[in-house]
């Protein structure tokens, strides 16, 4: 899925009306797992100047590349965040683990060619699923129809659970603009 989906979505199931911060949390929590991932293409084709072409056919599937993105995907960490957010009554971490874990799970079953080892530290299984978020071979031009509807609907509900919050609205719009 597109990050900006991943964002909307932690932001629909955990961000609560009366603790504004969780809305932040929760879009920080979708954006987190993919973090890395534009760090290292940034650095790949800013710094380092690798052509982006190069960088999404054989970077991104590097051992190197794949064991960070085992990392950040990994159910194992983001679900043992969430845990101890639940045990501490932490609702702004929850509020973050939470969305983490969505976008994970998400992302497992949306990636085809390009799916993560998400049980890392215990295994490096990963699922090929038949469905891609972006790859017409797998159903990607239909799913993007399915997530930009998704991604409408999820903005118009939590923008009108932010009540009269303004700035909370504001901040909402930021996924939908990327």
């Amino acid at each position: 899925m597109n990050t900006p989906s991943h964002m909307l979505i932690g932001a629909a199931v955990f961000a609560r009306p009366l603790a504004p911060a969780t809305l932040i949390a929760a879009l920080a929590g979708g954006l987190a797992p993919d973090m890395p991932m534009f760090a290292m293409v940034l650095w790949a084709t800013r710094v380092v100047g690798v052509p982006e072409h190069e960088v999404f056919s054989t970077l991104f599937f590097s051992e190197t590349w794949q064991s960070v993105f085992a990392i950040d995907h990994s159910f194992f960490i983001w679900g043992g965040l969430l845990g101890l957010a639940v045990w501490r009554r932490q609702i702004i971490l929850r509020a973050f683990a939470g969305a983490g874990l969505l976008h994970a799970l998400a992302d497992f079953l949306t990636h085809h060619d390009d799916a993560r080892s998400q049980f890392w530290p215990v295994s490096d299984w990963v699922f090929q699923s038949p469905v891609s978020y972006w790859d017409s071979r797998f159903y990607g031009d239909i799913f993007g129809v399915f997530e930009a509807t998704l991604a409408v609907t999820l903005t118009a509900l939590c923008a009108r659970g932010c009540g009269n919050g303004g700035s909370a609205r504001w901040f909402l719009s930021l996924p939908g603009l990327w």
